[in-house]
């Protein structure tokens, strides 16, 4: 019986080629979903029990480092011939480096059960350092841990976790890879961009535990909100004299780093949106929606230091496009000021200071280190206490 041959517009489905729901007579169609489905479960099936194996042989590997700490050249011999007997049996992949990152794995997770959690799809809704706040740290050495190990995760980002030094912030990106469904670079992005202490400037012990435990949640406009935004993806030398055309051009260039830059929730709307008053134009440089604060998210880019005036802008802005765009079912729109240097002074004697829909945060092109971050924390906070005493001698 001759092989059923395909045209160029019937070619049998693939990896690569998403299956159309099958008709009823497609016999093809619905024999190859099962299989594609069955692959995929193979696939995760491997990856799950290969996170668990490596955790186990990082676990004897410690154990056995412990047994012999008392000799150095034991311990130094014991990874390169581990190494050379598991490559001469298995092959590829059990390095001496590789072992090392099986024993950092072990001790990261140490009290964690060696075990894939199970979870339903409604408990998981899919949707991007250490010692820099030294306030935290009492809430970072309390943190608990789940049981087991998210089936969502590969080996690569737990090996990527594993760098991670405070528990609090490891369980957050855990949380966070698992949830956003970040490929292993963009978590890697998230940690050395330092996400949580970007997002945490703002937060109180309290609100450390609970990203720790609950990842990032978003109640209120601030809680997207950073400090700084990172932009290093645009690649954008920092001696670079850049115009506000040229950089809001480089955004939209580089969209989905920027909208996994700015957070959970985005959906980009309009470059220069126009909106007009009676007798005048006014053009919002990027308008993006947030579908869980249900709410349009305004964004002006400013080169240079915040000044009254980009807030008194922004704050009309905001009030004419709740007049004019905003829905039914919307909540009031948010305005966000990006602008190269945060005046502190202005922002606390501005709108900024009360409102609940207006904020102004730094950009960075580079990413940037620990200690510039605590730096940049500790002049924030030196301005705000500067600038209260000088409220109470009023």
């Amino acid at each position: 019986m001759a092989k059923k041959k395909y045209s160029s517009t019937s070619l049998p489905p693939s990896a690569n080629h998403p299956i159309a729901p099958p008709t009823e007579g497609d016999l093809m169609a619905r024999v190859a979903a099962i299989l594609d489905q069955a692959r995929a479960n193979v696939v995760r099936a491997v990856n799950s029990n290969m996170v668990i194996a490596y955790w186990l042989i990082g676990r004897e590997i410690v154990q056995e480092l412990q047994r012999g700490e008392q000799r150095a050249e034991y311990g130094r011999q014991l990874l390169p011939e581990l190494s050379a007997h598991l490559t001469q049996r298995y092959g590829r992949g059990f390095s001496a480096t590789n072992l090392k990152y099986f024993r950092l794995f072990f001790q990261a997770y140490a009290e964690r059960q060696p075990e894939i959690r199970h979870e339903s799809r409604d408990e998981l809704p899919i949707v991007d350092q250490a010692a820099v706040l030294n306030d935290f740290a009492s809430a970072v050495d309390k943190t608990d841990r789940p049981r087991g190990f998210s089936p969502r995760l590969s080996w690569t980002h737990y090996r990527t976790l594993s760098t991670v030094e405070h528990r609090a912030e490891r369980l957050f990106y855990e949380i966070e890879a698992e949830r956003c469904g970040w490929s292993q670079p963009e978590l890697e992005r998230q940690i050395y961009s330092h996400l949580f202490v970007r997002l945490l400037k703002s937060r109180d012990k309290a609100g450390v535990m609970r990203m720790a435990h609950e990842g990032q949640r978003v109640d209120r406009p601030m809680d997207v909100i950073k400090h700084p935004y990172v932009l290093d993806f645009l690649e954008i030398p920092e001696a670079h004299r850049l115009h506000e055309s040229e950089l809001e051009a480089a955004l939209i260039e580089k969209l989905r780093p920027f909208l996994l830059e700015l957070g959970k929730g985005f959906a980009f709307v309009a470059r220069q949106q126009r909106i007009s008053a009676e007798f005048q134009h006014f053009y919002i440089d990027l308008v993006f929606y947030n579908y869980l604060l249900k709410c349009f998210v305004l964004i002006d880019l400013k080169m240079g230091k915040l000044t009254h005036q980009d807030v008194g802008q922004m704050d009309m802005y905001v009030r004419m496009y709740d007049d004019l765009k905003r829905g039914e079912g919307d909540n009031p729109s948010v305005g966000l000021i990006l602008c190269a240097e945060r005046d502190e002074v202005v922002a606390r004697y501005s709108v900024l200071h009360e409102s609940q829909q207006l904020f102004a945060s730094k950009y960075t092109l580079y990413l940037p280190t620990e200690a510039e971050l605590r730096a940049e924390i500790e002049r924030e906070r030196a301005a705000i206490e500067a600038a209260r005493c000088l409220e109470e001698k009023e």
